[in-house]
């Protein structure tokens, strides 16, 4: 019990260094329990998939038999739930790899003729909060400014690919004469704007119906975008965070996989701590170059994903994707440490089921964290028929306060407030083996 309440903007100041406080107690309304904290969401696609054999395991319940990837995670056993026969339908693209791109959003046929996105599960939930934070959402890629994360009118968002550059924005103050030129940037950007919208009456003026209804489109993409200036102007006024870390360092280079990898998770805490943002996600790329921060690596992770059951790639294969699964394990355990993990929503996963063969079927879900019941291998569908993947979507946005029944192809909401089965008895269901990309080739191969 504290004795007398403090702001949440209060910071420690000494010698010119600035120390931002964690949410404490005496920083909550008297009659708010201290367990209360702001809902958060993480989402983390890989888009490679994870070597079926390594991952999934062949029976459910709460004693579901550990894999090698799996075993990386142990101690955090009871804080996320494996889930299994779940994708998105319709998912065969122009392109083999095009299913990244409807990950969040699950709309069909990616990349084909007359294909226009829609919003993602992330920006559904940074709509519904708004600008309660600096950042409405933050969206991070690992290689390119290519996401996962696209608006309500399918238009992608760029991801951010140097944590470096993360952090000083959202941390770093800047001089007077930095932050007066980012204002006017904003004024400049507002004004433009207004004077684009003062051209309309003109512009229609001359225009047939359909070019109308274009320039009807573009001005209402200009309103939007006007909305998000003020709210940016608005955040301009305020001061950053202060943190006492040192920033992420980006790696030297993009074959710097598991590096560039560990950078971005390290934001992650830290700008869920702050409050700069309560929505993250992050793309795990292919970096098309040989990882020079794994041992034994002489092939890039993308061709050795099209592994032709061959044991020798495999073994590479699963070298790279363990020490993705080590990356992840720690951000776990920084989520944790920080009494972060029981408010945040952790996604983890992939839009590739076999990556070998290009299948966005019986994908490779996790969800850690967000105050649901843990400890499980669920599986969903049956035989060849997946469940949707968007009816745990409808389960995330409801953790984050989303009054919602669907999402894109929803049939329904997956239940993960209480256990499937008893803890106390174990559940042996094997689950299909449809699902293993490769029994023999893993026999062949040693045990890490």
């Amino acid at each position: 019990m504290w004795s007398k309440r403090i702001s949440r903007r209060t910071i420690l100041k000494a010698g010119g260094v600035a120390l931002t406080l964690p949410l404490l107690e005496a920083m909550m309304p008297r009659r708010v329990s201290a367990a209360v904290q702001p809902k958060r969401m993480v989402n983390i696609g890989a888009t490679l998939g994870f070597y079926t054999p390594s991952w999934l395991p062949e029976t459910t319940g709460f004693y579901y038999e550990n894999t090698e990837y799996l075993s990386v995670l142990q101690r955090h056993r009871r804080r996320y739930t494996i889930l299994s026969g779940l994708s998105h339908a319709e998912q065969v693209g122009r392109q083999p790899h095009n299913s990244e791109i409807t990950w969040l959003t699950a709309q069909t046929h990616p990349g084909q003729d007359g294909f226009r996105n829609t919003i993602s599960l992330d920006q559904a939930a940074g709509d519904y909060l708004g600008y309660v934070t600096r950042a409405r959402t933050i969206t991070l890629g690992t290689m390119t400014p290519q996401s996962q994360s696209y608006t309500a009118t399918g238009v992608m968002v760029p991801a951010e690919s140097s944590a470096t550059r993360v952090f000083e924005n959202m941390f770093l103050e800047g001089t007077p004469d930095q932050v007066a030129r980012e204002k006017a940037r904003l004024r400049d950007g507002a004004s433009i704007l207004d004077h684009l919208a003062d051209q309309r009456a003109v512009l229609a003026g001359n225009l047939g119906a359909d070019d109308k209804y274009t320039l009807e489109a573009y001005f209402d993409a200009v309103r939007h975008a006007e909305v998000q200036l003020g709210k940016l102007q608005e955040w301009a006024d305020r001061a950053k965070p202060a943190v006492d870390e040192a920033p992420p360092v980006d790696p030297g280079g993009p074959e710097y996989l598991i590096g560039r990898i560990r950078s971005h998770f390290s934001l992650i805490p830290l700008l869920l701590e702050t409050d700069t943002t309560r929505v993250v996600s992050v793309m795990l790329q292919d970096h098309s170059l040989v990882p020079a921060d794994v041992a034994g690596a002489a092939i890039d992770q993308h061709n050795l994903s099209h592994h032709g059951k061959v044991p020798e790639k495999i073994v590479q294969l699963r070298n790279i994707e363990i020490e993705i699964i080590k990356a992840f394990r720690d951000l776990l355990d920084d989520l944790h440490e920080r009494n972060l993990l029981d408010s945040t929503s952790v996604l983890f996963g992939s839009n590739l089921g076999n990556a070998s063969s290009h299948e966005a079927k019986h994908l490779p879900i996790l969800v850690a964290g967000g105050g649901f019941s843990h400890g499980e291998h669920r599986a969903y569908g049956s035989g060849e028929e997946d469940a949707p993947l968007s009816n745990l979507f409808v389960t995330l946005l409801r953790r984050m306060g989303v009054e919602t029944d669907s999402f894109a192809q929803s049939t329904g909401a997956l239940d993960l407030s209480s256990p499937s089965s008893s803890p106390g008895t174990a559940t042996l269901t094997r689950t299909p083996k449809r699902s293993l990309e490769d029994r023999p080739a893993r026999d062949l191969l040693s045990r890490r």
